[in-house]
């Protein structure tokens, strides 16, 4: 149940829940996604070959068989791919490195592209890849992490992210706290696996690349494509009007699009590549592997002196990716003394990436269990110990914390939860031969603020326009701008028309870390303003008949907002969005089989623009949060460098008789220090503690305290018998 409790006689429409407008659209088809785009001309069909080795050498490549199968009509491999820009990893920015394809005879990882075959049909050519015969020189890859392994520092660092923070004496203050957690944390590879495979079409016009695609951001692939094919944006035409899912998979340019751009070019034809289920897991980065040690020393009454978080993270030598864990713990308890550090070693594994919620998920998940070890060692409640550390100021700045509201967060999910009723110890309470237990989960995020610019136009058919090429990735960014703009402007939400997702609107930052809603959002609430002030009308029901009348061609104002590094005294507030997970386990004492039985979010994340699909996505992200902890592992086979469980029969994600009963509440609450419309984004908020909610109470059900997820039958087995 997602609860969307609304006043009848409130009139705006901003914080409505608004149904989305594509919804029709989708679930009747009309929805077009990327590749089922095609120009006039009929699109050719690319299909990768991939490396079956992970690491080593193309001696030479046999395509004899395949250029003789019926409908083929080029095969692209090293030896005849056309040149394309370097990968930089000098450029900080992951998601606009240029990424060729096809340009070496060396193997960085196991499933990576050997060779692009163009046929007339998919079927044809994914035949004809499969005869595609490369002839390797395996070498010695590195697939697992081992004391050996050489740590490296500056990886973090060299991408724009601070690796290493220290306030107060962190050694000095846990040594000498009453009370201390020593834990360390092992995580999983996971990926994304968006419902819409990653797939581009793409078609030539003389120099000019044109470009429909499964994409988040607009303006990464611009600049990857800048480096690629040294073309300017003048000459890149990127549509990505829907798209089905990206949760970080889709910031970056992967295989899809640089083999759509290539085949086209060689081909002279339209050509559409779409990755295979299977391909997705070696070909659009994951989440990386990690080790984390968090060390929490407190006094007796429970306030924390000293927190330290550290985290050891693989990354890809080729194409670098730290995911920023240990920063999760910055500005979420009080302490005097505190240290947060990232380190990387290398494997020959894919490139890690953004995944939802990229260092808050597995961050939480071993600080919020840390944070249960302690109240334990304490005699404390959990929610207690979480409140009595909570804190107005940022702890490691000192600057002020706006619209922190976790402690509101707890308190009011542990009183609608019922946490009263919560076992003191593991395996109080039962239900016939089900243990039954609580946990709860503190939740953060940072708030970022990148740049964006949006229009609005009063039409000369009297229609309201809102353009910019912010992407609608599911998350129901079509819906909220109209909502935003008709409220502002005196109308309906049926009278403004909201196109997006185009290379020639103006530039909206895209989709993706939480941020595309709030500057976009605070974007067009200025060009509403500046509309209204050109217009020199106030809003009515016939605002739009009097623009008309002193303008017959119509009025536009442009709304902006400026990235974070480019707003003054911005680093004199620290700005996130807050929240708290409860959920209620059974373990069965026989089997140790793990039953949820129901879940609480409690949610701040300033102004709420549509109840309705913020809670969609915080659903999700919760549920995201449950894989994380007892189902998502993608597991490789150290000999070779496979993902042995590379499919969705495989790897493992929840099903529906897996998610019950569900209650999300919004604490809706403007935040005008983060912007002037008080919005922040909720699209990860959800996925940030709740792996840990159900951890703590898989051990207050059963009393198994679990360090390695997903947690496994194992794991529980010898604390039931």
């Amino acid at each position: 149940m997602i609860r969307l409790d609304t006043d009848s006689t409130d009139t705006r429409i901003v914080g409505k829940p608004v149904s989305r407008l594509d919804g029709v659209k989708k679930v009747t088809g009309a929805a077009t996604y990327a590749y089922e785009h095609a120009p006039a001309l009929k699109a050719l069909v690319g299909v990768f070959a991939t490396s079956s080795i992970g690491q080593g050498e193309i001696l030479d490549i046999d395509v004899t068989a395949a250029e003789k199968m019926e409908g083929v009509r080029r095969i692209i491999t090293y030896k005849n791919c056309i040149p394309q820009g370097k990968l930089d990893t000098s450029n900080a920015n992951f998601t606009t490195r240029a990424r060729p394809i096809l340009s070496s005879t060396t193997i960085n990882h196991y499933g990576e592209p050997v060779a692009l075959v163009v046929a007339d049909t998919f079927e044809q050519a994914r035949d004809a890849a499969r005869a595609v015969k490369p002839l390797y020189k395996p070498g010695q890859g590195n697939f697992a992490y081992s004391p050996e392994s050489e740590i490296v520092d500056e990886e973090m660092a060299a991408a724009g992210f601070v690796g290493t923070t220290r306030v107060g004496d962190f050694d000095t203050g846990f040594a000498g706290s009453t009370v201390q957690v020593d834990a360390s944390f092992e995580t999983a590879m996971q990926l994304s696996q968006p419902m819409e495979p990653h797939a581009t079409l793409a078609w030539w016009d003389g120099e000019t690349l044109n470009l429909v695609t499964s994409h988040q951001t607009i303006t990464n692939i611009q600049t990857s494509l800048e480096a690629a094919f040294g073309l300017s944006k003048e000459r890149l035409v990127i549509s990505a009007p829907f798209v089905g899912g990206g949760f970080g998979s889709k910031l970056a340019v992967h295989a899809d699009l640089m083999g759509a751009a290539v085949a086209a070019k060689m081909s002279g034809h339209p050509v559409k590549v779409s990755l295979t289920r299977q391909q997705m897991f070696g070909l659009t980065g994951l989440r990386p592997w990690q080790q984390q040690r968090v060390r929490l020393g407190a006094s007796a009454d429970g306030r924390l002196a000293a927190i330290g978080h550290e985290a050891l993270i693989y990354s890809n030598r080729n194409d670098p990716f730290v995911e920023q864990t240990a920063t999760v713990t910055r500005s979420l308890y009080a302490a005097p003394h505190r240290l947060t550090r990232h380190q990387s070693f290398h494997l020959d594994l894919p490139n890690g990436e953004a995944v939802r919620a990229p260092g808050e998920m597995t961050g939480l998940l071993a600080v919020e269990i840390a944070m249960d070890e302690l109240a334990e060692k304490l005699s404390i409640d959990p929610v207690e110990l979480r409140v009595l550390n909570d804190t107005t100021s940022d702890p490691e700045t000192g600057v002020p914390l706006t619209g922190r509201d976790l402690g509101e967060c707890l308190r009011t999910g542990a009183e609608r939860f019922g946490w009263s009723e919560r076992g003191a110890k593991p395996g109080e309470r039962r239900d016939g031969q089900w243990l039954i237990g609580m946990g709860v989960a503190s939740a953060i995020r940072f708030h970022f603020q990148g740049s964006a610019e949006v229009e609005v136009a009063i039409r000369p058919n009297g229609r309201i326009e809102v353009r910019s090429d912010l992407t609608d990735i599911g998350t129901g960014s079509y819906t909220i701008l109209a909502q935003i703009a008709a409220e502002l402007l005196g109308q309906q939400v049926e009278d403004i028309d909201v196109t997006l997702a185009h290379s020639s609107l103006p530039p909206g930052g895209g989709s993706g870390g939480s941020w595309g809603a709030p500057n976009t959002a605070t974007a067009l609430h200025r060009a509403c303003l500046s509309l209204l002030e050109r217009a020199g009308v106030s809003p009515s029901p016939n605002f739009i008949a009097d623009v008309l009348k002193a303008n017959p061609s119509g009025l536009m104002a442009t709304g902006t907002i400026a990235s974070s590094a480019n707003t003054a005294d911005w680093e004199a507030k620290s700005r996130h969005t807050y929240g708290a997970h409860f959920i209620e386990v059974g373990v069965h004492s026989l089997t140790g089989e793990v039953r949820i039985r129901r879940m609480l979010g409690v949610f701040s994340a300033g102004r709420i623009l549509n109840p309705k699909t913020a809670k969609s996505q915080l659903l999700g992200g919760m549920i995201w949060g449950v894989s994380a902890a007892i189902r998502e592992a993608a597991e490789i086979d150290a000999r070779y460098g496979n993902i042995v469980n590379g499919d969705l029969a495989e790897y493992l994600v929840p099903v529906h008789a897996d998610i019950p009963d569900i209650d999300v509440i919004l604490i809706d609450r403007p935040d005008l220090d983060a912007n002037p419309v008080g919005v922040k984004g909720v699209g990860e908020l959800g996925n940030c503690g709740s792996s840990a909610a159900l951890a703590n109470a898989i051990y207050n059900a059963c009393g198994a305290r679990v360090h390695k997820f997903p947690i496994r039958l194992a794991s529980l087995l010898p604390a039931l018998h």
